[in-house]
């Protein structure tokens, strides 16, 4: 039960910390002594967080970020640090950046850009690493953050639309998604369509619902704490993810795996990466699939996982050295869940 409990406490650990950031943020922008001017000229000037869980990203030009406050629906435009430059309304921030781009000389952005989408619980700073060896590879990386504890995914969808708006001069846009991300950009296939996208690599996503989600929403403090997105990630029939799309695009599906009959995790059936298990992950009408011997929150890291995303999305396979395994419904039938196996109740152990 050891994981539960570590969820429970991150979980908490996040809210309060993007709740910490609010009020701070709150708190410089209100004057105190001196000059009111000067104040409000320092105040606007702060570093923050970028986002985590309150703000979702509207806008993206060379790093510069247009964000909208989920409660409050202003907005406020960030540099590339995080320190935020404008505060209010979205044609105030989109002026001032547009100003900015004309005193800096900033040239278009063009050729083929990747959409990074985290999970539940994070940020786009866990996707650094995969990101410094995409923009290696010639990409320019797009990070997107949005409030995956605060909103439903469809919600998280319409952010990721905004976004996507927001990339004039690539001529290619490509995606690449950790866990709930994957879900988001399938919520956003289901409203939104752009003809630049090309392809999207999946790490870990439960395309057909994650088993540990069935269990902790037994809990009202995590069901609470982890928000309406993850609410959405059971593997109830009559849920949201049955009713998701399957892309129109190229995508390819990594799991994570310990190459054992029993995975990760004893509490969920089959093989799995300790959160979502690999027959979650197929999804039919993947190009190419994969796994690779890692847990799900290291998946991002994994040297393996990381070089097989940057081939498929140049070549359109996740290894150079064999063939694509795309996904059929005979593979994802083959790959359905025992129905002697059921997902145990633990709320009173």
């Amino acid at each position: 039960m050891w994981f539960i409990h570590r969820l429970a406490a991150f979980g908490i650990a996040t809210t309060l910390l993007a709740g910490q950031e609010l009020l701070s943020e709150e708190a410089t922008t209100t004057p105190r002594d001196g000059t009111l001017n000067q104040q409000a000229e320092e105040a606007m000037l702060s570093k923050t967080l970028s986002g985590r869980q309150f703000w979702g990203d509207v806008h993206s030009f060379q790093g510069w970020r247009i964000q909208q406050n989920v409660f409050t629906k202003h907005y406020r435009l960030n540099d590339p640090q995080g320190v935020r430059h404008c505060w209010g309304s979205f044609e105030e921030c989109l002026d001032l950046l547009k100003k900015i781009r004309d005193e800096q000389k900033m040239p278009e952005m063009t050729g083929a850009a990747v959409v990074m989408v985290h999970g539940l619980l994070q940020s786009s700073k866990c996707m650094a690493e995969m990101g410094t060896t995409l923009r290696d590879a010639g990409y320019t990386t797009i990070e997107f953050d949005y409030p995956s504890t605060q909103v439903s995914i469809p919600e998280a969808a319409r952010f990721l639309d905004r976004l996507v708006q927001s990339l004039a001069g690539f001529d290619e846009i490509n995606f690449v998604v950790h866990s709930m991300g994957g879900l988001v950009v399938r919520a956003y296939a289901m409203e939104y369509d752009d003809p630049r996208i090309k392809r999207m690599v999946m790490l870990g996503t439960p395309n057909r619902g994650a088993e540990l989600a069935d269990i902790t929403h037994q809990y009202w403090l995590l069901r609470t704490v982890a928000g309406p997105g993850a609410r959405q990630l059971g593997t109830r029939s009559d849920g949201l993810i049955p009713k998701l799309p399957i892309p129109k695009f190229e995508f390819a599906v990594i799991a994570g795996s310990r190459g054992t009959a029993s995975g990760w995790n004893p509490l969920i059936p089959g093989d799995d990466d300790g959160t979502v298990t690999v027959a979650s992950t197929r999804l039919r009408g993947a190009t190419d699939f994969s796994t690779v011997h890692a847990i799900h929150s290291r998946l991002l890291w994994n040297e393996e996982a990381i070089a097989q995303t940057v081939s498929f999305l140049k070549d359109g396979r996740l290894r150079p050295d064999r063939d694509a395994r795309p996904i059929h419904d005979d593979d994802v039938a083959q790959g359905q869940l025992p129905t002697s196996k059921r997902i145990p109740d633990i709320s009173h152990r």
